[in-house]
Order: structure tokens, then sequence, then C-alpha cells
């Protein structure tokens, strides 16, 4: 309950109820942007700082190594998995988005565990930032490599243009950019930067998780007349996923917070990233596709009950 009645968390249902009701409401676009923007940024800068105090441990390595070996994985277990039941491109655009992430998630995630006191590492940002792109690239090789197999006319995507556009996305690029920034600025540059990137970060997080719950409102209309396999999918893989990350954290012995992050981070499902590559990369698979279901149904679960479920699992495993 303390996560559904946090003011942003219940924003994020009110933009939900807004767009079922068919509300007029909306966000402007450029506004949309300017607060995701906002949001790396701040996130960015906190991870800076906090790593400018801490420094490269092996306990930090550690979890960007499983943040890096979950971004490989997942999407490759997907994709076979998903094979069975779908071709070969539906399951690579598939496996992308679910092998990605959700920075937006993420950034819900820390708030919650700021609010029930459990410490994490600033360098969780980094690990966000380092497992967006594997996902994309492992996807679009499958289903290149899928293409030739079916002799298709259509010219697969050049792995340069992918790598590319994966690596110089502005988003992650503004994301590490904000943390070599606060990295260098260290503490002076914190409390300079503290009225931007701290006193506005929840108040810009509640109107940002606004327009998200308008967005998922729209996305439930794109579930209609989809495989139910897929729906299904949509619930089941977050959790299957996050116990993955878990497994990771508990035989590497990662610290308590810092495992909660990689569990939301494994679970979650790109709604951004993944679909501004996939549009070029596989224009043959529809966005309703994987757009309906990160962003319809695996967004909002993971928001309202996965966190805290999460959250839960892994105090009783990690003690």
């Amino acid at each position: 309950m303390s996560t559904i009645i946090d003011p942003a968390i219940l924003f994020f249902i009110f933009g939900v109820f807004a767009g079922l009701v068919r509300s007029n409401l909306e966000i402007p676009q450029p506004i949309t942007r300017f607060l995701s923007l906002y949001l790396l940024m701040a996130l960015g800068l906190k991870g800076g700082f906090a790593l400018h105090q801490s420094g490269l441990t092996f306990a930090i390595t550690t979890s960007l190594g499983i943040a890096i070996a979950l971004a490989c994985i997942i999407p490759l277990v997907s994709y076979y998995f998903l094979k069975t039941k779908l071709n070969a491109l539906d399951s690579a655009a598939i496996a992308a988005t679910y092998g990605s992430v959700s920075a937006v998630t993420f950034i819900t995630a820390t708030q919650y565990l700021n609010h029930v006191q459990i410490e994490y590492g600033g360098h969780m940002a980094a690990a966000m930032a380092l497992m967006e792109s594997p996902a994309i690239i492992l996807a679009i090789f499958l289903a290149n490599r899928a293409k030739s197999s079916m002799s298709q006319s259509k010219q697969p995507m050049k792995v340069g243009k992918l790598l590319h556009e994966s690596f110089t996305d502005g988003a992650q690029l503004l994301l590490l950019g904000a943390m070599l920034i606060g990295i260098i600025s260290g503490p002076d540059g914190q409390k300079v930067m503290a009225p931007f990137s701290v006193d506005l970060f929840k108040g810009m997080l509640a109107f940002f998780l606004l327009d998200m719950g308008l967005m998922s409102a729209k996305s439930f209309v794109d579930l209609k007349g989809k495989p139910r396999r897929l729906i299904v999918y949509a619930f089941i893989a977050p959790l299957c996923h996050s116990l993955f990350a878990l497994l990771l954290c508990y035989l590497f012995k990662v610290e308590l917070g810092n495992t909660i992050l990689l569990m939301v981070l494994a679970a979650s499902a790109s709604y951004i990233a993944v679909p501004a590559v996939l549009r070029h990369a596989l224009p043959e698979v529809s966005p309703a596709l994987y757009m309906g279901m990160s962003l319809g149904i695996t967004f909002p679960l993971n928001l309202i009950i996965g966190i805290p479920l999460y959250t839960q699992i892994a105090k009783l495993v990690m003690g």
C-alpha cells in the first residue's frame, strides 16, 4: 500500500483512469520529452556523485557484470522460447523489448527504496545504461539471420548503423554524460545541483508518470486481437526474469538494494529505446505488438505490484 499511495504512483493510476474514460487530458510531446531527459540527467548526476565518493570497487564491478550478463542472456532465452510459438521476426522484436530496460521503472524503484530506507549504489544507473543496448543488438542479429534464411529481398540493417544507433541514443548518452559530470564535479557539484536534481525530482517524476498512465491506457487497445499467450507472457516474463536476476545476485552475494534494482531492471521492458530502433530495423513487425505488451501490461504491473513484490522476495532470500 505504501507504493500505491505514493503521489507519483497515484498520478500514474489517475493517468490510466483519464485515458480509459477517454478524457481529452494530454501532455504535449515536447514536455514529455523534456521530462524524460530531466529524469535521466538527474539520475545520472546522482549516480556520478555516489561513484565519486565510493570509487570503483569489486562489489560495483560485480553488479555491473551481472547487469551485462542479464542483458545478454534474457533476450536469447526469450527469443528461442517465443520462437516455438511465433515467427522469428515477432520473436526477435519481443525479445529485444523484454531484454532491454525501462528507465522510468528503474527511477520509480529508486524512489521506492529511498522511501523504505534501503540503501543502493549510485553505480546502478550505469548498470541500467549498460543493459539497454545488448538486447537490441542480439535481437536484430537474430532477426537478420532469420531474414537471410528466408531469403527475403529486403536488405538487413547494417551492423555499424545498428551499433551507432544503440550506443549513441540521446537519452542513454545524456545519462552517461551526466554521470561522468557527477564523478568529475564531486561534492561541490552535488551541492550546486541539489535544487535542480534533488528538490524538483519527485514532482517531475509524478508529472511524467501521469503521461505514462495516459499512454498505458491507450496501449490497452493495442492488445485487442493479440494471441492470448502473448498477454500471459507479458504477465509471467517479468517475474521469471527478476527471479533469474535474484539467483545471480544470491550466488555473487550482491547487496540487498542493488539486488532489488537488478531484479527490477531484469523484469522491466523497454518502450522508448527499442521501438525507436525496431521501427527501422524490423518494419515488418507492428509496433502495436511489443508496445501493447510492454506499456499496456508489463509497465503498470511492475510499477504498482512488481517493485514492492521484488523487494519482499529479495528480503526473504538475501536476508
